[in-house]
């Protein structure tokens, strides 16, 4: 099986764009990080990338076929929506054990034995309407959907939302060994980063509806530092880099460096260079413009 890759994906309504360029591969085997602020086109792009939803331009192929209206091609993909629990709407009317059936006919490797073990562990009953389920009990009913579909690129959006310490530790435990056994490629959009950066292979930084980095996550981390100290300092030693989060208290300033290349620091005595952790480094880029 080859890779799913997104060219040129541009979605814009009415007047508003939501994303512009969007450049994107994603190789077989490994769990992607999609992180973003509310609003950077995350779900959009998921939406566009498994048909959900059209985009305004660009193209989306798998196997070197276009995903969209390809039966064929969507076969191998499943998107885990966050669902709502409104009465109004069509998922909010239906029962688990409704929408699990959608999933046995939707999705051609479809695991029930596995879907069913996931229901029992997590104690859902399959008569539930959804609507009337809590968050976290709706966002379980997504993951199951979601694992098993057994599809071979598989998106998780917000699938951790309303969960607690415990059943997200068994979602992160889960998706370790779904993608160890199977070899599935499992996309996660999560703004809970502490917890979920240690699984992630690669990360992508959605914002503006561009992607500014999409790397392997221990390679990124490896060259990203906050750094603090008297401002003149900072400001000298920082020069010729690109900065993000600039905070200045008095004569402190604090500032996040990404080295590109071969970029080194003129080091001084004065300042603290800290290491960034995958959170504080999405809350620089976020807040940098």
């Amino acid at each position: 099986m080859g890779n799913l890759i997104c060219e040129n994906i541009r979605k814009q309504f009415k007047k508003h764009v939501v994303l512009e360029d969007v450049n994107l591969t994603l190789e077989r085997g490994k769990i992607y990080g999609l992180l973003g602020r509310n609003g950077a086109g995350k779900t959009t792009l998921m939406s566009i990338i498994t048909a959900q939803l059209p985009s305004s331009g660009g193209r989306v192929s798998l196997d070197g076929e276009d995903v969209w209206e390809n039966p064929k091609a969507l076969s191998k993909i499943a998107f885990a929506r966050e669902f709502q629990g409104n009465t109004g709407s069509l998922i909010g009317n239906l029962s688990v054990q409704e929408l699990l059936k959608m999933g046995r006919i939707y999705y051609a490797n479809w695991d029930e034995e596995y879907a069913r073990k996931l229901m029992e562990q997590w104690k859902i009953d399959k008569k539930a309407i959804m609507s009337t389920l809590s968050q976290g009990m709706r966002s379980m009913v997504s993951i199951i959907l979601g694992l098993a579909s057994k599809a071979e690129f598989t998106f998780f959006d917000e699938p951790v939302a309303g969960l607690d310490a415990v059943a997200r530790e068994e979602f992160y435990r889960m998706i370790i060994e779904e993608n160890a056994n199977t070899g599935r490629t499992l996309v996660i959009s999560s703004h809970i980063l502490e917890e979920a950066s240690g699984i992630f292979e690669e990360v992508i930084f959605l914002h503006g509806g561009k992607i500014l980095y999409h790397e392997n996550v221990e390679e990124l981390l490896a060259r990203s530092y906050r750094i603090t100290g008297r401002s003149d300092v900072v400001d000298e030693m920082v020069q010729g880099h690109r900065v993000y989060h600039p905070q200045t208290i008095g004569r402190s300033k604090s500032v996040t460096v990404i080295l590109e290349g071969d970029e080194t620091f003129n080091e001084q005595g004065e300042v603290s260079i800290q290491p960034e952790t995958l959170q504080s480094l999405f809350v620089a880029l976020c807040q940098n413009e």
